[in-house]
């Protein structure tokens, strides 16, 4: 069993809607407007710390997931290419600041950038899945998109990463 951090709330007489949390060492913290009620404050924390919990248990995601992960999507999107589908090795990299994702197919090897371990999961399964696909089909050519378009969501997947691009361009 998990014990509650310690809480320490803070109200803010300029704060009118929004509420925000963060960790400082063992504590957390919980910024709320002045206005709050007790009631509102107490509903407010249990949010921030479940969001804090969700947010640190994406970021803690490991290669071992990613490996269960993409066993997943080629069961679901690529059935009928087996082996060939399979990854020697999948892995979270720090170094990839350019791309989401990359694949080795001569080594079979997988690595996706830890700039989306807290994106949606619909997002890294995207990402993994266009990498996977490599696999069988190393260009961007018709029949690679076709193959990546069995995805159903991978149309948002791409919007929603243009537009992370996008705004990362953004001074």
């Amino acid at each position: 069993m998990t014990r509650k951090p310690v809480v320490e709330v803070r109200r803010s007489q300029r704060r009118r809607r929004t509420v925000s949390a963060y960790r400082d060492g063992e504590r957390v913290v919980v910024l709320i407007p002045d206005q709050f009620s007790r009631a509102e404050e107490s509903e407010w924390v249990d949010r921030m710390l479940a969001r804090l919990a969700a947010r640190e248990g994406r970021l803690a995601r490991s290669d071992a997931e990613l490996l269960v992960r993409a066993s997943r999507l080629i069961d679901n999107y690529l059935p009928e290419y087996g082996s060939a589908a399979v990854p020697a090795s999948v892995r979270w990299v720090t170094n990839q600041n350019g791309r989401w994702g990359s694949c080795t197919p001569a080594d079979r090897t997988i690595r996706i950038s830890h700039r989306i371990q807290d994106m949606p999961d619909w997002v890294i399964d995207y990402v993994l899945l266009h990498e996977l696909t490599h696999l069988i089909v190393p260009s961007h050519n018709a029949e690679f998109w076709a193959l990546v378009a069995r995805y159903p969501r991978s149309e948002r997947a791409r919007g929603y990463l243009e537009g992370v691009a996008a705004t990362a361009a953004i001074p």
